[in-house]
């Protein structure tokens, strides 16, 4: 198992002061620390980037650390997630938990017993499960699609996809025979969910539904206001 002290780690704080000594602490202690400031760019970097544990603050810009961290469980069910709020209502705490929170610490706070925690929480769980976006090839029906490499094959032709058309078809893959919500897609691959951006959304949606074309066992299906589906056989 890899040490610890080598894990990555997502701190999203929008207080820009705590941030930094936040994030200094924990590089100190030898972690890879990416720091954002609010909760929808915490989630697109979420789906970039692949981390052993992520510390959200709950009142957030754009998106609040509840909700965030609901998101981030939808893409992964497993990896540790530790809250950060001047909310010190029992009920708060058990928002916390219920959005998916393994830990929940109140403002203000030791920043040593908060390195102390978090490396309790990673020696239980660093490398226990693997995370579900490493996975970089997935069989659709009569395609191969390799996301590493932004490759779409098929028997009769092999197509190269643009970045974000292999984030879209990624997440669709993870979610095979679920419901994946408009808002989550935009939000992790575009960092926002406007309208226009909405509409972007499904210009990429009809062409991949295109390049899948060949296989009508490989279908994408829209399910009105929601969002879509991907199915397979």
């Amino acid at each position: 198992m890899m040490d610890e002290k080598q894990a990555s780690i997502l701190l999203v704080e929008d207080d820009q002061n705590l941030g930094f000594v936040v994030q200094d602490a924990l590089k100190r202690k030898g972690y890879n620390v990416h720091l954002c400031r609010d909760g929808k760019e915490g989630l697109r970097q979420f789906n970039e980037h692949a981390y052993d544990l992520c510390v959200l603050d709950v009142m957030l810009p754009h998106k609040d650390g509840f909700s965030l961290a609901e998101d981030i469980r939808t893409v992964n069910a497993e990896v540790p997630i530790v809250f950060l709020t001047a909310k010190t209502q029992t009920e708060d705490r058990i928002a916390g938990f219920k959005a998916g929170g393994d830990d929940y610490m109140t403002k203000p706070f030791s920043q040593e017993e908060l390195v102390l925690r978090i490396e309790a929480i990673l020696r239980r769980t660093h490398g226990r499960t693997e995370d579900p976006r490493s996975r970089e090839k997935f069989e659709l029906g009569e395609y191969t699609f390799d996301h590493r490499n932004l490759q779409l094959s098929h028997p009769t032709e092999e197509r190269k996809l643009t970045k974000k058309e292999a984030e879209v078809l990624r997440l669709l893959c993870m979610h095979t025979d679920q419901v994946l919500a408009r808002e989550l897609v935009l939000n992790m691959v575009w960092g926002d969910d406007t309208y226009f951006l909405g509409r972007s959304l499904d210009v990429f949606i009809s062409r991949l539904r295109k390049y899948l074309k060949h296989d009508p066992e490989v279908q994408i299906v829209n399910v009105h206001g929601v969002g879509f589906k991907l199915q397979v056989g």
